[in-house]
């Protein structure tokens, strides 16, 4: 393999292990969201989003 071959890998090699980091990342931070966001809600705030997201779904709740 020569040098200009071995950069081409070295280089893909970063970027997929940033695009890797990007993803883990942003699923952290969606997680500590949803987890900050439950835990300061108001229980009537949470049952109503589960009730009308089952409405949603079409999913019968009466």
């Amino acid at each position: 393999m020569n040098e200009n071959a071995k950069a081409v890998a070295a280089t893909q090699t970063k970027a997929r292990i940033d695009a890797d980091m990007m993803g883990i990342a942003g699923a952290v931070l969606l997680g500590l969201t949803l987890l900050f966001a439950a835990g300061f809600a108001q229980a009537s705030i949470l049952h109503d989003t589960a009730h009308d997201m089952r409405h949603a779904m079409s999913f019968p709740c009466h």
